[in-house]
């Protein structure tokens, strides 16, 4: 599919959200020239429509797409609001182990939003006619093929990072949430304080690496 045909067919479509969520994420991955969830994983064991995942403090409910260890995605009819939907899906997030992009959808405009543990949030919108831009188009690849791509900007910003990881000893200290994630309470003491000492861009670096291992 190309963008043009893309942008002219989900500009005029109003039918509601569950009528045309999966055949929107399928033109999505034919313009992207991404496997769709089914051709991927027919088991759907770690890419699939309608996840089920319980969610936090509430009932059992379904991610509309989620890919392990990509992205989890909502949908919403045009002109919703995609707060709400965000925060519905934040709620699937431990469920859905804990995905690093979480990506809502009211077929005008998809919002991505980073959910890395230890890095700077960060939001990217794509309204329909920006996927005419093979920049904004390779970002949404990203999200299909190299979702820590989107994690660049706070490794080049590590000025924000000891506010961020001050944010994270404050839930460590008490349990809650940070970001997508709720932290359980540590005991101990440990992190009574959360001052941070600065941290320069090597520092960020080894960090990173170390937050890799097992």
């Amino acid at each position: 599919m190309t963008p043009e045909a893309f942008i002219r067919k989900w500009r005029d479509v109003q039918t509601k959200e569950r009528a045309a969520a999966q055949e929107h994420f399928i033109d999505l991955c034919r313009l992207l020239g991404e496997p769709t969830p089914n051709e991927a994983d027919p088991a759907g064991d770690w890419y699939a429509f309608e996840r089920g995942a319980q969610r936090t403090g509430a009932g059992r409910g379904w991610a509309d797409v989620w890919k392990r260890g990509h992205f989890g995605w909502e949908y919403k009819g045009k002109h919703a609001n995609l707060d709400t939907a965000l925060r519905q899906l934040q709620l699937y997030a431990l469920a859905l182990e804990s995905p690093p992009l979480l990506v809502v959808c009211d077929l005008d405009t998809i919002r991505i939003h980073t959910a890395f543990t230890n890095a700077v949030q960060e939001t990217h919108v794509v309204a329909l006619d920006d996927l005419a831009d093979p920049q904004v188009r390779q970002i949404l690849k990203w999200l299909f093929t190299d979702p820590e791509r989107l994690l660049e900007s706070g490794h080049k910003n590590p000025q924000h990072l000891p506010a961020l990881l001050g944010q994270l000893f404050g839930a460590m200290r008490q349990g809650g949430p940070f970001g997508a994630d709720i932290i359980d309470w540590f005991n101990g003491g440990l992190f009574d304080g959360d001052d941070m000492l600065p941290l320069q861009t090597a520092d960020v670096a080894t960090l990173l690496e170390l937050a890799r291992l097992d």
